[in-house]
């Protein structure tokens, strides 16, 4: 009898300081977060990469 895995939260501070540029609900989310659209959103990942800071800087919040 295996027993459960232990679900942790190793990783997630990590994996929410990035904007998967691919991902459209990641996109949608940061558009309306900044007010801009998610074509920009999507253009600012490909300048700046993924680091949520860094592109929020870039759009302007």
């Amino acid at each position: 009898m295996a027993t459960a895995k232990k679900k942790s939260s190793r990783g997630r501070k990590q994996d929410r300081a990035r904007v998967a540029g691919g991902q459209n609900y990641e996109v949608r989310y940061e558009a309306k977060k900044t007010g801009r659209s998610a074509s920009a959103v999507k253009k600012a990942v490909k300048k700046v990469g993924s680091s949520r800071k860094r592109l929020e800087r870039q759009l302007g919040r």
